[in-house]
């Protein structure tokens, strides 16, 4: 007894040791993969101004310089070398900053997750989808002659979280990737931003709505109004708090800033998608609250009012995919809108055909032009506006065409006009090529002091190439401009060409100081990626080690057999573990993942149905295997397809859909009454357990309490059915009650099955035995909670996995007693075990997963509560994204050996079935760190690639977490059935 106590803690320490191995190297690989770029505490000043080349503020004021009018350019040129030996006015210094201010209020809405196409009229686009031309409100006033209006398609970059896009809009720069694990707990910002800018300079800020504000800038505000925020099944709270507050502050004087988070659009999207009518509903309150506002608006807009040189901007923070997802950096993820109205009256505007957008007729008939913005350019140009220093790490460009709409001529001309002889064009240009000035002098001055204090930085090639760039613009702007622009232009020459080609220059270095940025932004630490990889790689050699260990140490040895199917079939299982591993290289089969293991799990079904022709025996298993793989594939064609909305199998997340036409009553019912049938088979299945009397003791109750989850889950569903024409008594079962019962019941299950391993220890003969009641206890108390969090497609999935399970058991006992040169080595588990890992894998894609932000069903994490709470949340989500591909599979492995092991146990001198269990666990622990040591290299060799934040490093972060998630349950596992 003591001997086995001996080798069994020894099994539970190398499993233990393992998972020590693979943090330390995952830890050390996101430390030089993941890193944030270095956050400068540097903050900008009024002040900095005066070390700028360019004019300052009070050098940008048409009066002033009247007032010093010269009548010829030499005296211009005096004039000009005089002034730069004068102190700035404190008073004007206060009230301008770095820039003329354009606007004295800005007002900020924002609308969570709002599409392009739900600002765009549906006129730019090939098919009129039902939820567009739902803001008529912004089409009529960006077609309204006259008026300064106008729509663009804001660019945000990925990865399209919303905290990561708050800290880009507010810093100017660009966030970087492992800032998403903060999004459920944004951290204050402490670089430098608009927010603070607008305090420390006097402007008053008001904030309603998404409480991620007050998490990020928790002393800036003025006055706020913050609403919890991530309860995606909470389409009003936000949404009502803002449409509370925000028509009342339109009166008010007590604000200079004035921001509106609404987050409706965004929780619609990850409970319906946007092909819903709850969608719809949002977007036209959305539209009565907007009209609301520009009425306010323009009824105080006049000389002397509130709200005369006040600005309205109406964007979104980023988009979201058909299905309401977003993170990523799809098209449909990163494309947004801003709307943007200036109340100030035009002084002229620009005919649509000389712009440099695209532009349509409305439903109306009317032309709307629509432009292009980055929103890296957000903070720099509303900083502009205001007057205000730019952000210190703002790498953004003043956007001409926005900063024009209230900047003096209603519309920019710098893009295409060819007629300048307007003297109003003719100012804003020398107005606009100044701000460009400042603009590109304070870029310049963050990529010098990030190049000088972070460790690695940007090569010296890139910043060369910068440094020219920039040299080259301020020598023309020497040479050529500055002069220029102190003289009033009744008796200095135009030099408009020339403006405009400085214009050009600058903006040829913005936009490269920004591609280089968005390419080359993180710092990759390569020592300690290599040193990780290098664990990742030993971690491979003490798998292979410990499984040669248990081979040699009790007598175990492979056996070599010139036509023995056993050794083909391990070196095809290694060749299958090493072709989906080396497909990881690829873009393309990363994207196709689920695809290419439920292709590679029908290949090992095709072997075994082979043998099983030859032999006459089996067959229906091998065909019930193979047609059971063609209906995981179309699970993963269904869970993936970024068309998927309406989810007729998932209430709560929609990732599924059949295409069924809601009309179609039969199959609506069909649909509806499926999932139910197959909780109810899965409950019979257990009940049929319990009645052969297998089952005795704390396990039978086990398993009857997971029968009675069942019952509450069916019911849970049939109360929220619309076809089915249930008893108002379901009534009851609506809300959060029935889902935390649930939960309690499984915690309960869990609990008295660790008391019931404490208390009794099974040895000796009946240990296969044993081990197969007690993982039945174990697999039924996870499956009602995974099954209830999966939504009405967790039974089907169950069944399913079942079924293959089964099969892949019989199948390999069926190969076992057919061939008398086998033996229960490690050769011989390889082919299940790589089978059991293949239908894991096509588990997680069949659940409606993807290895992107986008592919998590946040939903899930709110099933059975309303309120926000962090671990809660994080452990919901877990298991709903790992529960059927990475919990249940690894816990139900035991089966695997026990009802192998017990058909040869009486040809076996000794009880080997431990070590053979040890020996499973480690060939699946090992089948999963070899696809994570292959991720981790592609993510080394692609860390350039232009998809990296998009997709490889999404992939590399859950892989690691299926890794030591897998790792953590092993070890459970080991405790259970081993100790």
């Amino acid at each position: 007894m003591g001997e086995k106590w001996g080798w069994r803690k020894w099994g539970f320490m190398v499993f233990f040791g393992i998972m020590l191995l693979h943090i330390t190297a995952i830890l050390l690989f996101t430390r030089g993969f993941l890193l944030t770029r270095t956050e400068l505490s540097q903050y900008s000043q009024c002040s900095d101004v005066s070390e700028s080349p360019c004019l300052s503020p009070e050098y940008q004021n048409p009066e002033l310089n009247e007032e010093e009018d010269d009548s010829d350019d030499e005296h211009c040129c005096r004039h000009h070398h005089r002034n730069q030996n004068q102190t700035v006015n404190p008073d004007i210094q206060a009230q301008s900053c770095w820039t003329k201010p354009a606007v004295d209020r800005i007002v900020i809405i924002i609308l969570d997750a709002l599409r392009f196409d739900f600002v765009a009229p549906s006129s730019f686009f090939e098919e009129r989808k039902p939820w567009m031309d739902k803001l008529p409100v912004l089409h009529k006033l960006a077609s309204k002659p006259g008026l300064a209006a106008k729509i663009f398609k804001a660019i945000a970059d990925p990865p399209t979280t919303s905290l990561q896009r708050l800290k880009g809009l507010t810093t100017g720069g660009l966030p970087t990737f492992i800032d998403v694990g903060n999004s459920f707990g944004a951290p204050a910002i402490i670089e430098d931003n608009l927010i603070y800018q607008l305090a420390q300079n006097g402007k008053r800020v008001v904030m309603m709505g998404d409480d991620t504000w007050v998490q990020l800038f928790p002393h800036h505000f003025h006055t706020s109004y913050p609403f919890p925020s991530f309860n995606v099944k909470d389409l009003h709270t936000v949404d009502n708090g803002c449409i509370e507050h925000l028509v009342p502050s339109l009166y008010k004087q007590d604000w200079d800033v004035l921001i509106a988070h609404f987050l409706g659009v965004d929780h619609a999207g990850h409970i319906l998608g946007v092909d819903s009518s709850l969608m719809t509903e949002k977007l036209e309150q959305y539209n009565g609250v907007l009209e609301n506002v520009v009425e306010v608006l323009e009824s105080m807009s006049g000389p002397g009012g509130l709200h005369e040189n006040t600005m309205l901007l109406v964007m979104g923070d980023h988009g979201q995919t058909i299905n309401g997802d977003h993170g990523g950096g799809s098209a449909e993820e990163v494309e947004t809108a801003l709307f943007a109205l200036s109340l100030k009256n035009s002084s002229s505007s620009l005919p649509c055909e000389f712009e440099s957008s695209s532009c349509q007729l409305e439903k109306e008939k009317k032309r709307i032009s629509i432009s292009s913005i980055y929103q890296l350019d957000f903070a720099a140009t509303v900083s502009a506006l205001l007057g205000l220093p730019f952000p210190f790490g703002s790498i953004g460009r003043v956007d001409p065409e926005l900063y024009g709409l209230a900047a003096g001529t209603g519309e920019p001309r710098i893009l295409g006009l060819n007629d300048r002889s307007d003297s109003g064009f003719e100012e804003w240009m020398k107005s606009y090529v100044n701000v460009l000035c400042i603009n590109s002098w304070q870029v310049k001055r963050y990529m010098d002091v990030y190049s000088a204090s972070s460790t690695i930085g940007f090569s010296q090639k890139d910043l060369l190439h910068v440094s020219e760039l920039y040299t080259r613009a301020q020598e023309m702007w020497s040479q050529n401009i500055k002069s220029s622009l102190l003289c009033n232009t009744k008796s200095c020459n135009t030099l408009s060409s020339a403006i405009m080609n400085q214009i050009d220059a600058y903006s040829d270095f913005l936009a490269t100081v920004a591609g280089l940025a968005r390419s080359k932004w993180t710092e990759f630490n390569i020592r300690i990626m290599s040193i990780g990889l290098c664990l990742m790689v030993a971690s491979l050699f003490t798998h292979v080690y410990a499984i040669k260990r248990l081979d040699n140490l009790f007598g175990l040895y492979f056996t070599h057999h010139g036509n023995s199917g056993i050794s083909f079939m391990a070196v095809f299982a290694y060749t299958i573990v090493l072709i989906r591993a080396s497909s990881f290289l690829s873009n393309s089969y990363i994207l196709e993942e689920g695809k290419v293991a439920s292709f590679l799990l029908a290949t090992t079904g095709i072997l075994q149905l082979q043998y099983a022709i030859v032999k006459k025996k089996m067959v229906l298993e091998g065909l019930a295997f193979i047609l059971l793989v063609p209906m995981l594939k179309l699970g993963i064609e269904l869970g993936q397809a970024k068309q998927a909305v309406n989810s007729l199998f998932l209430k709560f997340q929609p990732s599924w859909t059949l295409g069924i036409v809601r009309d179609s009553q039969v199959l609506m019912h069909v649909v509806e009454i499926v999932p139910l049938l197959g909780l109810i088979l899965l409950a019979c299945m257990l009940y049929k357990c319990i009645l052969c009397g297998a089952l005795k003791g704390i396990l039978k109750y086990v398993v009857s309490g997971t029968i009675f989850n069942y019952v509450l889950i069916a019911l849970i569903w049939a109360s929220d059915s619309d076809l089915l024409s249930l008893p108002m008594v379901l009534e009851a079962f609506k809300g959060n009650l029935i889902p935390r019962i649930v939960y309690a019941s499984s915690l309960l299950q869990l609990l008295s099955l660790a008391i019931f391993q404490i208390l009794s220890r099974e040895t000796g003969s009946g240990q296969e035995e044993s081990t197969v009641y007690k993982a039945l206890a174990m697999l039924s108390s996870w499956s009602s909670t995974v099954i209830l969090l999966s939504g009405k497609q967790g039974p089907l999935v169950a069944l399913s996995s079942v079924i293959a399970g089964w099969c892949i058991i019989k199948l390999t006992r069926f190969k076992q007693d057919s061939d008398s040169c086998c033996t229960e080595d490690s050769s011989f588990y390889s082919f299940p075990v790589v089978q059991w890992s293949l239908l894991a894998t096509s588990l997680f894609f069949c659940t409606g997963h993807w290895c992107a932000f986008d592919g998590l069903r946040y939903a899930a994490a709110f099933i059975g509560f309303d309120e926000f709470n962090l671990i809660r949340q994080a452990v919901l989500l877990a298991l709903d994204t790992f529960g059927f591909s990475h919990i249940l599979p690894i816990l139900g492995l035991p089966l695997l050996v026990a009802l192998l092991h017990s058909r040869r146990k009486a040809k076996q001198g000794n009880n080997l079935f431990p070590i053979q269990l040890c020996q499973v666990y480690l060939m699946y622990g090992l089948i999963m760190a070899v696809s994570v040591t292959f991720t981790i290299l592609c993510v080394t060799i692609q860390r350039r690639h232009l998809m990296v934040w998009g997709l490889f490093a999404p992939k590399f972060v859950f892989d690691v977490v299926g890794l030591i998630l897998s790792d953590f349950i092993i070890c459970l596992a080991s405790l259970y059935y081993l100790v």
